[in-house]
Order: structure tokens, then C-alpha cells, then sequence
């Protein structure tokens, strides 16, 4: 698609963008966890944007459950950042660390970003797990679309059809576009659209986009608004790797503070082991933080060890789509094994 090309273009040049928007949605600022002041209280404060979405869940473990304190580290959070400037704002200083899928981080260092992922976040449960925490779930309104149950059944309809996404090259396309390979559903049919997760709630209700897909917070306001789900995550029929994300700091930063990194790979991936064991709790905390109703949160890696060849299909779908060049990237070029 000609958008498609366009995208490329602004992602390949993510290293000279370093203008950091903000946007609030879904949280109240106001309401920060207990270690994200500046105080002199002898913590090495690591800096990241504001987390009012699906991804705040091990940084507010982490924070209140002390575990950053711990390893003698706060988090210090800077403002709600649109998605498409979080990376940039990496780069440019504003901020310490995020995090984001393989397919964010392959298309930025392609384009020349000098950032490396050195611990894994999210992952897909496996199929005899929990369904609600499988990492996405895609809905109708069939008020709307009635005769639709499946991607498959998306075929009934003539035309483009709308698609929400958070932003480009992120989870929402990789998994949807798999999702309708396996199911007969031709990829150049979707037409990506823009929003936060908690606005595809109403815009899908309004008639607004055909086909939302959005994270385990939101799942239960979809359902209230009597959307009904079509598919998730597991139809991408790539595991675990569907869920798959890496907290990533700039190279400069990975040199100069590698026993930092390391803190702080102890201290997120202890929040996250905490969060999956503790499913209950992690979820009202994550309700309470970005103020709206959950009634699940993401799955998480519980331990550091980084597998490549579960990054090769997100860069192998980048590869199909044409938005990098094949054997441009390896999986070796986004992720660093040092501090597993």
C-alpha cells in the first residue's frame, strides 16, 4: 500500500526525529507511583515516559512492590509520550529506556538507531495457559458486521476495512497480518488506523473502523460494549513469540552503564515473574494506574534468557512487507545477551 511506503520512510528516519509529543489518555499524571520523585534519596534514577497503557504493569510492580529499591534504582517518569515518539525520545536523552516489539526495534535500527533490547517483557502464554492473557484480541460490532466470526468471515466484506493499531510496526500489524495469512484474509485488504487502545473501544461502537484489535486491559470494556471477539493472538500461529517485546536502552547507554542494566533486568524481570504469579493483584494495580476497568493484564517473561529464533518471524514479516530489506537485519542486531 502507498502508506505502507510512506511509514517506511518516517521509521527509517526514526534517528533524526527528536521532537518528544505528548498525549494523555486512560491515567491521571497525578497519580505516580511512590519512588518516582527526584528526592536525593541515594537511587539511581532511570528515566521512561509515563506508563498509562497495557505495558504499565511491571514498572508499577516493580515500583511499589520495591523492587527497583532494591537493587538501589527508581523509576522516574517524564510525561505521557505519543507512541510513534517513545523510541525517539530514547535517543535524543529525554529518556533512559522503553520498550517495544522486535518489528519497532528492527525497522528503527535499520534506519541507523543505535539501540539493542537487553531483556524480554511481554510473551504469549502457551495455549493450556489463561486465554484473557494471551497478548491481543481482535473484535467486531455486530450490530455492524453481523455474519462476522473470523478473519475468514472479513472476506464477506467488499472494500479496504479499517484496522486499529497504536502505531505502526508494532504488535497490533505483525500479529493481524498473520492472522489473516493463516485464515485467507489478503493483507492488502487492511487499512491501518492510528489510535490508543481505549479509543478503539468507541470508534469500533461508532462504526468508525471495522476491526479492533487491543490489549488485555481493554478487553473488558470491548465487552461491555458488546463487541464480539473474532480472533487473538494465538492465531498468528508463532507461540509464544506472539506476545514478544524487549526493554531497549541506547548503545552509549549500555556501554557506559552496564551494572545499571543489569539492576535493572534483575528488578523488572523479578516485577514480572511477581505479576504472573500474583494475576489478581497485578491486575488491580494496573486498573488503578491507568483508571480503566481490567480484568486481565499482559503475560510476562519470568526469566532473561533471550531466544533469537523467536524474533525471526517479526523480522521475517517486516522482510515479506517489504519495509526492509531482506538479510538487511538478524535478530543478533537488535538484542544484546550480555546481561541474561
Amino acid at each position: 500500500m502507498a502508506d505502507k511506503k510512506i511509514v517506511k520512510k518516517i521509521l527509517l528516519g526514526i534517528v533524526a526525529l527528536v521532537v518528544v509529543g505528548s498525549v494523555v489518555y486512560g491515567a491521571q499524571l497525578g497519580n505516580k507511583p511512590a519512588s518516582s520523585g527526584t528526592k536525593d534519596d541515594g537511587l539511581y534514577p532511570i528515566k521512561t515516559w509515563s506508563k498509562t497503557d497495557c505495558a504499565s504493569t511491571p514498572w508499577i510492580v516493580a515500583d511499589l512492590k520495591g523492587f527497583f529499591a532494591e537493587e538501589g534504582l527508581k523509576v522516574v517518569y517524564t510525561g505521557d509520550t505519543q507512541p510513534a515518539q517513545q523510541l525517539p525520545s530514547v535517543l535524543n536523552g529525554n529518556n533512559d529506556v522503553g520498550s517495544a516489539h522486535p518489528n519497532t526495534l528492527t525497522v528503527a535500527i535499520a534506519g541507523g538507531a543505535k539501540i539493542k533490547g537487553v531483556v524480554k517483557n511481554g510473551i504469549d502464554p502457551t495455549p493450556d495457559q489463561n486465554p484473557r492473557l494471551r497478548h491481543m484480541f481482535w473484535y467486531v460490532n455486530p450490530a455492524v458486521t453481523p455474519d462476522v466470526h473470523s478473519f475468514a468471515d472479513l472476506n464477506k466484506l467488499s472494500g479496504q476495512l479499517k484496522f486499529s493499531t497504536i502505531t505502526n510496526n508494532i504488535c497490533a500489524d505483525f500479529l493481524g497480518n498473520n492472522i489473516a495469512d493463516h485464515q485467507g484474509f489478503p493483507r492488502n485488504k487492511i487499512e491501518w488506523v492510528s489510535m490508543p487502545d481505549i479509543q478503539a473501544i468507541q470508534a469500533l461502537k461508532q462504526g468508525l473502523i471495522t476491526v479492533a484489535g487491543v490489549h488485555p486491559p481493554y478487553y473488558k470494556g470491548m465487552e461491555e460494549s458488546g463487541a464480539v471477539k473474532i480472533a487473538d493472538s494465538l492465531d498468528a500461529g508463532v507461540g509464544v513469540a506472539g506476545g514478544l517485546g524487549f526493554y531497549f536502552f541506547t548503545d552509549e547507554f549500555i556501554d557506559k552503564h552496564p551494572d545499571t542494566i543489569k539492576k535493572f533486568a534483575r528488578a523488572i524481570t523479578k516485577a514480572q515473574k511477581w505479576a504472573n504469579d500474583n494475576p489478581e493483584e497485578s491486575r488491580k494495580m494496573t486498573e488503578d494506574w491507568i483508571k480503566v476497568p481490567v480484568n486481565a493484564v499482559h503475560y510476562y517473561a519470568s526469566n532473561t534468557k533471550i531466544n533469537e529464533s523467536e524474533i525471526e518471524p517479526w523480522i521475517q514479516d517486516l522482510e515479506d512487507s517489504n519495509v526492509i530489506p531482506k538479510g538487511k537485519i538478524k535478530a543478533s542486531d537488535i538484542i544484546t545477551h550480555a546481561f541474561e
